[in-house]
């Protein structure tokens, strides 16, 4: 187990190098960027775990908020259930580890917060993180599923109206690189860049505030961080020092609750703890725990 746990450690110690490398080998279609088209390939068929427009040029793989989009509303469609299934596998197994790791507009945020500003804290926010369920219960799932023409194909609200990884993945290369694209921008367009530029403003100064408050797909992973295999523990050597408290941006108390809904799974409380109280571990079917420090 001592191999394993040190590259676990490795692997949280180089989140941003992670991130980066999921993002671009999500995004490999390079040339599109400079062609302004979208591959359409058959992997196409097959979701990421986070959140990538799939009308972004570089794009190999789909959306899942975007697939469920399309075709909750039918029950015609066998790609809902799969869609469906495909976020409960990597829910069931990752949980919200996906938001702190797989995610490339996590990423972005990330790296957006790193520009040297006053940071706040978004603690006397934290009402405000209901809205991401507010989002995926109604404008996600009810608007799909009630608000469909008459093949029961709905449209892609979220993506369409709010989602800003779509104008920053798709809209923003795409009409730069096609003429055509360009000259049938309006009003929508304008609407999706400034909700970006909001995002983009809000992240210098607040961590990852579109995930806080704003991300479906977020809000689905979080409630599966309750019964994922992927979990947080902390044993008896804690002495309630605060520290992983503090260092979290997430909001989360690991001394009091390993399996909160917030939680990413960044491994920043890891490293602080001075008694090394914090540990990772994933279920077998037998309800073992394989633990790693």
């Amino acid at each position: 187990m001592g191999k394993l746990s040190n590259l676990l450690e490795k692997f949280r110690d180089k989140r941003n190098l992670t991130q980066g490398f999921f993002a671009l080998i999500t995004n490999i279609h390079i040339p599109n960027f400079l062609k302004g088209t979208i591959y359409t390939g058959k992997l196409k068929s097959v979701c990421v775990p986070g959140l990538n427009c799939y009308s972004c040029p570089g794009a190999a793989l789909s959306c899942p908020i975007g697939s469920f989009q399309a075709v909750v509303g039918s029950s015609k469609f066998n790609f809902a259930y799969y869609v469906t299934g495909l976020m409960l596998l990597f829910g069931t197994i990752f949980g919200r580890l996906i938001c702190g790791f797989l995610c490339p507009f996590g990423f972005f945020q990330d790296l957006i917060h790193k520009i040297p500003s006053k940071k706040f804290s978004t603690r006397r926010f934290s009402f405000l993180k209901y809205t991401k369920y507010f989002i995926l219960l109604f404008v996600v799932w009810l608007f799909g599923v009630f608000l469909t023409d008459k093949l029961g194909a709905a449209s892609p609200y979220f993506c369409k109206y709010i989602c800003p990884q779509g104008i920053l993945e798709g809209g923003i290369p795409l009409s730069l690189a096609n003429k055509s694209i360009r000259a049938a921008l309006g009003n929508l367009f304008l609407l999706k860049s400034i909700i970006l530029m909001a995002i983009i403003i809000l992240s210098i100064f607040l961590y990852r505030p579109f995930c806080k408050y704003v991300c479906p797909l977020g809000a689905f992973y979080a409630l599966t961080n309750k019964f994922s295999f992927y979990q947080y523990h902390v044993n008896d050597n804690c002495i309630s020092c605060g520290k992983c408290k503090r260092i979290c941006k997430m909001d989360v108390d690991m001394s009091k609750n390993q399996r909160a809904l917030e939680c990413i799974r960044c491994g920043e409380c890891i490293k602080v703890c001075p008694t090394s109280a914090i540990s990772t571990s994933f279920k077998n079917n037998n309800l073992e725990e394989v633990k790693y420090e």
